[in-house]
């Protein structure tokens, strides 16, 4: 065991012993892997890629001062009428209270159209490695879609329903 510990420190800091070191996340960054992960998007006008995961919008930013938060939020496919908005944050709430990702909370817009959206967000003020940043593009993809399915179970598409 001294022997794995002393092999250890004298190969140098734990992301050059993997082989991986990380670095500060940009679009760029992002962007790459999408492409690497074969995903179709688009860039909007501020320069943040996103766009659509088993029917739901997503979007893929990276904020702070010196772009050191990363963040996936998606956006349900429907949205719902003011008068159910206390039924939604009910659901929202529960999931945020049973797990960890992604955030979920609910928007009124000026029309009082309420719209559900998920969100995962991670400080990496110190980078990540490419291995990192890929789990995290794709931990807030695949528990977003998770959230949204349980939506889509709670509140049934009524077009989907035989009469």
């Amino acid at each position: 065991m001294r022997s794995d510990v002393e092999n250890v420190l004298l190969a140098g800091p734990v992301g050059q012993l993997a082989g991986a070191t990380p670095r500060p996340v940009t679009r760029e960054r992002v962007s790459a892997w999408l492409d690497s992960s074969g995903f179709t998007y688009a860039v909007d006008n501020d320069g943040d890629p996103g766009g659509i995961w088993h029917g739901r919008q997503f979007s893929f930013l990276v904020l702070g001062d010196e772009g050191e938060v990363l963040q996936v939020r998606g956006q349900w496919h429907r949205q719902a009428t003011i008068e159910r908005l206390g039924e939604i944050l009910d659901v929202c709430n529960a999931w945020n209270a049973e797990r960890i990702w992604p955030t979920t909370y609910a928007r009124v817009r000026d029309d009082g159209a309420v719209v559900i959206c998920a969100e995962v967000t991670t400080s990496l003020e110190h980078g990540a490695t490419d291995d990192q940043l890929g789990q995290l593009l794709e931990c807030g993809l695949s528990t977003g879609v998770m959230f949204f399915e349980h939506l889509d179970s709670v509140f049934p598409d009524p077009l989907q329903v035989a009469p």
